[in-house]
């Protein structure tokens, strides 16, 4: 706990991407550097990223290292239960009689060109209802009280405002449902979230990370743990592979921007996610089956034994 008189000492700060589903992986690394002994004393997240920081903070507070763990778990359970893009996707059989919908239009970018064939017949959005499947989880989960102890690790979650284009961090004692959704806000499948008249959308579009929260504390060690492709073999021909490469280099600019000044004194430690996600379709992101998400749970436990042998 910092007082006026003895400074936050911060040993190890985690930054974890967002990537949807994906963040499974990202998952899975830190559900091993848990079981592993390890501690962490501060934490910046995005959208998913944003979500499992919350869910590990929260429950490292009422349990510690095991209590991190199951509160992660208890997420990802509730996402397979309540299969969140449901109530998204179960309007387009009302829209488009005869259309099948099947997983492969999860993704951001497929959910980009049914809404602009949408749009073409008035429709405004692919979420006209302004739904958010997050919010009852988020709602039933999120432990502000928690986040408020005195213990608990420090927690930033960030989001992008849309008119500025600027960051907003916020920290323990800010955190709450709505934060959280606009930390995770992709605009072409939920709606903008409004905290004090100010419209946010998803913190990767302005940091993925952001470093800053976490550098300020002058860590002794910073672990990046990614959860989207930074390295992609081959050249995509196709427009919406070309969309989704171009977003995944959009998305990883001022993560690398910032990695590349941080200071020599600092031990840095990053899991790429590039093997675990090769040959993923961008649909992979909104999968939410529990073979899928355990597969690439499995596979950041691997990556974190891997770097530890």
């Amino acid at each position: 706990m910092m007082t006026s008189q003895q400074p936050y000492r911060c040993r190890t700060a985690l930054a974890l991407q967002g990537g949807g589903s994906h963040g499974a992986y990202a998952w899975g690394v830190l559900d091993a550097l848990l079981a592993a002994g390890e501690v962490f004393d501060a934490v910046c997240g995005v959208s998913s990223g944003a979500i499992l920081g919350t869910m590990a903070v929260q429950g490292f507070v009422r349990g510690g290292a095991d209590g991190a763990r199951a509160a992660m778990a208890q997420f990802w359970d509730r996402v397979v239960a309540t299969n969140v893009l449901a109530p998204l996707t179960s309007h387009l059989d009302r829209w488009l009689p005869g259309f099948e919908v099947g997983r492969e239009f999860g993704s951001n970018l497929a959910m980009q060109g049914i809404a602009t064939v949408l749009s073409m017949f008035g429709h405004a959005s692919i979420n006209p209802l302004g739904q958010n499947p997050l919010r009852p989880i988020l709602t039933d989960l999120l432990d502000r009280a928690a986040l408020a102890d005195p213990s608990a690790p420090r927690l930033f979650i960030a989001a992008t405002a849309v008119e500025s284009g600027l960051s907003r961090i916020f920290t323990n004692q800010d955190i709450t449902v709505d934060a959280l959704l606009a930390s995770a806000c992709l605009p072409t499948l939920f709606p903008t979230v409004l905290i004090d008249g100010i419209a946010y959308w998803d913190g990767a579009y302005s940091g993925n990370p952001p470093l800053g929260p976490l550098l300020a504390l002058d860590p002794e060690r910073l672990v990046l743990i990614r959860a989207q492709s930074r390295l992609r073999a081959g050249v995509p021909s196709q427009p919406a592979d070309i969309l989704n490469r171009v977003q995944e280099l959009a998305f990883q600019t001022a993560i690398d921007a910032e990695c590349a000044l941080l200071p020599p004194t600092l031990t840095f430690i990053e899991y790429p996610a590039d093997r675990a996600l090769a040959g993923l379709s961008p649909e992979s992101r909104a999968y939410a089956d529990r073979a899928f998400l355990d597969r690439l749970f499995e596979e950041g436990r691997a990556a974190f034994r891997a770097r530890a042998a």
